[in-house]
């Protein structure tokens, strides 16, 4: 019996040390980043943090660190292994407090999950943070040391690690502060900045002061619809394209030359949802009251976005709110909704608005990509575009339908059709095996992958046109310039090329090359700058601080309808994300708007002055500004340096 005792222990231990391994005798390292540096770090022996570990991680699948930052800036997580360092990008939602955060290693040894875009494949998000993928793949084998490290680094931030254990099950996250990472207004509670809100009186004399201001659009010489009253061509009743003297142009239903310079995401009272409140109990000061704020749609969810409006403006909020949008956007300079915008807010028939097309198989597809061969596809495909369109059919404020939003097989064609084939048995794996046996090399995968493509695009666009002749067809917001043969498909279908450009600016030469192939003016369908003084990560591109996000959109927008293909801009996104991230762990500071309803003044006013130039500056009357910001920094890969 007691053999029996010791040998039941042994496997109750056993069983503990498998499930996690965290040693007792831990130190704690800082990490003090130099921002004179592009990339500063540093990398650390494991077995000075946390002695014991083990160096193979094959029978664990999560690593978890005790850590706090002094900034919400991400930055690199890596590992050393025995074929080389691996790393990938890490946001914490509680900047100067300490946070306890699992990462699953299988985002380090495999290939992201298939997803329907870029962002589902890339943000992961977790509960006092949020992962974006990168680096390489391999086995966490031989694991002797972590790196930690950040470009660009803004205003010499620190970061002490106190801990790494390993866990086969996922441990949770943990905020292991006192003070709330949220306050009652829905703001960054652990650190001030310049136009923190500190009491409603200060909220409600800022709030007041707007809403009793007057404003128009006659600075801008803006008709009805929002075209240049001092240039008229033909009018139709409805938003076209038209190439005039060189320079391409939308032109408005009266026959107003038109450049959309629009926002995306358009919508009261965003930026300051707060989801998973049930495993983040710790995180918020105050929650707003029973039945305001809250989201019957999602449980475990608030929005303090919404509190806020509901103090500006009581219960009749829900229609002041959108009021106040049509006013900014008069005020702004801007003339367009873009994507992913209230319906509520366009129904206003106020401002010229695009939309995203639904229900066209998108998301039912493997990485976006539906199956064109399934039974019935095209006339499921007729339903769902009649459904959508024809209640917008003889609107004259719709300047017209995006068909998608950047499909995620793009330049991975091989894997698209390696997925489908290891995949269930559908009609396109049925499809791709025949069209394989006549020969299977890399560049016959593409073209399956391209004719599925553009049978596609040419289905949706048949029936967007068969019952609502009037709209354009905006084409596909791009992840990134695609290959010639995909612009080729492009350009006997749509009637103008989108695409999306996180940069300092749209390269000449991509857009030059666009024009030059599918000859027709473009899109861009998102851009931005942020920064990190407000608790939230600093958006696709960085800048140092909110004055340099207005010199970045000037030095952006104005280089890009420089060029005379280009007609429509829209910034992403309205309203700040939210602080403690959305579905997919996203918090970027990219917003117009805060979560207290107030504007960014440098980067607003900064749209003023550039949107009383556009018109001479994409007629090359007047030359784009010449003052770039201090220091941005974009998204993509960090350049192989330690502290230089």
């Amino acid at each position: 019996m007691g053999n029996k005792f010791w040998s039941g222990l042994m496997l109750i231990v056993t069983a503990l040390v498998f499930n996690t391994i965290q040693c007792n005798a831990q130190k704690t390292v800082k990490i003090q980043f130099d921002s004179k540096m592009e990339v500063s770090g540093q990398k650390f022996a494991i077995k000075d943090i946390s002695p014991g570990l083990p160096t193979n991680w094959d029978e664990y699948n999560f690593v978890v660190l005790e850590f706090k930052s002094t900034t919400p800036q991400r930055f690199q997580v890596g590992f050393t292994t025995e074929t080389g360092y691996n790393e990938l990008r890490v946001m914490s939602y509680t900047a100067n407090g300490w946070n306890k955060l699992a990462i699953p290693l299988r985002f380090y040894t495999a290939l992201p999950d298939a997803a329907l875009d870029l962002a589902a494949t890339f943000n992961q998000a977790r509960y006092t943070g949020w992962i974006n993928l990168g680096g390489k793949r391999g086995p966490l084998r031989g694991v002797d040391s972590i790196g930690i490290r950040m470009n660009a680094p803004i205003n010499n931030p620190s970061i002490e690690l106190r801990s790494i254990s390993l866990s086969a099950e996922d441990p949770g996250d943990v905020y292991l502060g006192e003070q709330p990472v949220v306050d009652e207004f829905g703001q960054w509670n652990l650190g001030d900045y310049e136009g923190k809100i500190k009491s409603p009186e200060q909220l409600r004399k800022e709030w007041d002061a707007e809403d009793t201001e007057i404003v128009s659009t006659k600075e801008y010489n803006y008709s009805k619809f929002g075209g240049y009253l001092h240039a008229k061509v033909k009018s139709t009743g409805f938003f076209r394209t038209e190439k005039i003297g060189g320079q391409w142009w939308f032109v408005d239903p009266e026959g107003y030359l038109f450049l959309s310079v629009g926002v995306d995401c358009v919508s009261p009272g965003g930026g300051g949802n707060a989801i998973n409140i049930d495993k983040r109990r710790n995180l918020y000061k105050e929650l707003p009251p029973s039945g305001i704020g809250s989201n019957s749609a999602r449980p475990n969810s608030v929005s303090f976005g919404i509190w806020n409006l509901y103090r500006r403006y009581g219960e009749e909020y829900p229609v002041k709110s959108k009021n106040l949008i049509v006013k900014r956007m008069d005020k702004w300079g801007l003339n367009t909704i873009a994507n992913w915008s209230s319906p509520e807010v366009t129904a206003l028939n106020k401002k010229a608005f695009m939309m995203q097309l639904r229900g066209i198989g998108i998301e039912d597809g493997i990485m976006g990509l539906p199956d064109v061969y399934a039974p019935g596809f095209t006339t499921n495909i007729d339903a769902a575009c009649k459904s959508f369109v024809v209640p917008y059919k003889n609107n004259p404020w719709l300047i017209g339908y995006f068909v998608g939003n950047e499909p995620s097989w793009l330049e991975q064609e091989e894997r698209l059709c390696g997925l489908i084939l290891d995949g269930a048995d559908k009609p396109i794996k049925s499809e791709l095996k025949k069209y394989l046996a006549k020969g299977d090399t890399p560049e016959r995968r593409k073209q399956f992958i391209y004719n599925t493509f553009r049978t596609f695009l040419k289905s949706v666009n048949h029936s967007v046109k068969r019952y609502d002749p009037h709209h354009l067809n905006l084409g596909m917001r791009f992840g990134h310039v695609p290959a010639r043969e995909v612009q080729n498909i492009c350009k006997n279908i749509f009637d103008v090329f989108s695409f999306n450009c996180y940069d300092l600016f749209p390269p000449k030469e991509f857009m030059d090359q666009i024009l030059a192939g599918t000859g027709l003016p473009m899109i861009i369908g998102e851009y931005h700058f942020g920064t990190v003084d407000r608790g939230m990560a600093q958006s696709l591109w960085q800048v140092n601080s909110q004055q340099e996000r207005g010199v970045a959109y000037r030095y952006y927008t104005e280089r890009a309808y420089s060029h005379p293909g280009l007609i429509g801009t829209a910034w992403f996104q309205w309203s700040d994300q939210d602080l403690t991230g959305r579905h997919d762990g996203e918090n970027y500071n990219c917003g117009l708007v805060d979560v207290t309803d107030r504007p960014y003044q440098h980067q607003v006013e900064a749209m003023m002055e550039t949107a009383k130039r556009l018109y001479d500056i994409h007629k090359g009357k007047t030359k784009p500004t010449d003052q770039q910001p201090v220091k941005p920094r974009g998204h993509g890969a960090i350049p192989d340096l330690w502290n230089k």
